[in-house]
């Protein structure tokens, strides 16, 4: 049987064949709390664009949360519970549980120095270690990702950046964006004045990144060797990714910027962490429908859901009821009769893409809602929802 996370061959002729390469690069997502619906939704607007514009080109899809370990909300977080819970014994953690305690850490007052975060930091770089904390998050996402059917870039690998930060800030440097203050006790800019952006502090005074460096770390040396590098990411994160779409292509590089809107709950945009999660994550909605419904239709109505229904914006609030109604869509869809599509699924994907590689989530997933319509051929949606 075929692997269904594996996307079909494309045919003869087909984009794909004339070798077109795609560089998928979605925000990571802090691993130290439960999987929001602002997160599922990112998660699986990236893994449909990820299977569908497989069928067009080679698709490389980066996701290293290695690389953003590095930075001092990670740190900050690791150093906070060893220094508070000592010893302890994560492996049986929920991740509810583990998000607990990174609301105590963000509402602590105090934060740890440069000197306290230096030996994990060291730690990250010269031997890939985890936190036990953050290891169990991860281990608990990857369970999440196998249930939703969704591509693993490699939640439990080792995937450091192809540059370090000295190497990044002299690329950067060499082309005039670079404003380093460290010899007079300041921090680092990141400087796009010249393209009517502001100055971006990317490292502090005391050598320390933040996610604007790591990003640029991993993207720097991969970009420029793709035909086409996409930026998924939260909608609130814009002023940083202009700046790195900006840098990235004065490397050379074609950038495609996907912004999406987070999910309200109630009517109110909240990070998650202030905590406040109730039955609204990852754990509790898929163990909700899988009560109820099976893999199948559960992977494909959270794709309708979160994609066609709640669109890339942020207007509409989360609903469980909504969301019921996606699950008993998806079942009618796959009751339906064994549609035969005569047309390549090249050819299918490529009907939802504007001037760009890659295939627009949005579009795609909405046409299988659409009415007067025949239901969607058995082999796209095993392809890019199954």
């Amino acid at each position: 049987m075929r692997d269904s996370h594996r996307p079909e061959e494309a045919g003869a002729g087909s984009p794909r064949s004339l070798g077109r390469r795609v560089l998928l690069a979605p925000v990571t997502v802090t691993p130290s709390k439960p999987l929001t619906p602002s997160h599922l939704k990112g998660l699986l607007w990236t893994d449909v664009m990820y299977r569908a514009t497989a069928q067009l080109a080679d698709v490389t899809y980066r996701y290293s949360p290695t690389t953003y370990h590095l930075t001092e909300q990670t740190l900050g977080f690791w150093e906070y519970l060893d220094r508070t819970f000592g010893d302890t014994d994560y492996s049986g953690l929920s991740e509810e549980r583990i998000g607990e305690m990174y609301v105590g850490y963000r509402h602590e007052e105090r934060r740890a120095g440069a000197a306290a975060l230096r030996p994990y930091a060291e730690a990250v770089e010269q031997q890939g270690w985890v936190h036990p904390a953050s290891a169990r998050v991860l281990e608990l996402w990857a369970g999440h990702y196998r249930q939703l059917g969704m591509h693993d870039p490699g939640l439990l690998a080792h995937q450091p950046p192809g540059l370090g930060l000295e190497e990044v800030l002299d690329r950067l440097g060499a082309l005039g964006m670079c404003l380093d203050q460290r010899a007079h006790g300041s921090p680092v800019y990141l400087d796009a004045t010249r393209h009517g952006l502001p100055l971006r502090q990317i490292v502090d005074a005391q050598g320390r990144p933040n996610y604007l460096a790591c990003a640029l770390r991993e993207l720097l040396p991969l970009a420029p060797e793709f035909d086409e590098t996409v930026l998924l990411y939260d909608r609130e994160l814009e002023p940083d990714y202009l700046l790195l779409e900006r840098t990235l292509s004065a490397f050379g590089a074609t950038v495609r910027r996907v912004p999406l809107g987070r999910v309200p709950i109630d009517g109110r945009i909240r990070s998650a962490r202030h905590g406040d999660w109730h039955d609204h994550t990852a754990r509790a909605l898929l163990g909700k429908a899988a009560a109820e419904y099976d893999d199948a239709v559960l992977r494909l109505g959270m794709r309708l859901y979160f994609i066609a229904v709640l669109g890339p914006g942020q207007q509409q609030s989360f609903g469980h009821d909504v969301l019921r109604q996606s699950l008993t869509r998806a079942a009618r869809l796959l009751s339906g009769g064994r549609v035969t599509d005569p047309a390549p699924l090249p050819e299918v994907m490529a009907r939802h893409r504007g001037a760009h590689l890659y295939v627009n989530p949005y579009r795609l997933t909405s046409s299988l809602l659409a009415k007067h319509r025949p239901a969607p051929a058995h082999r796209l949606l095993s392809a890019v929802y199954l």
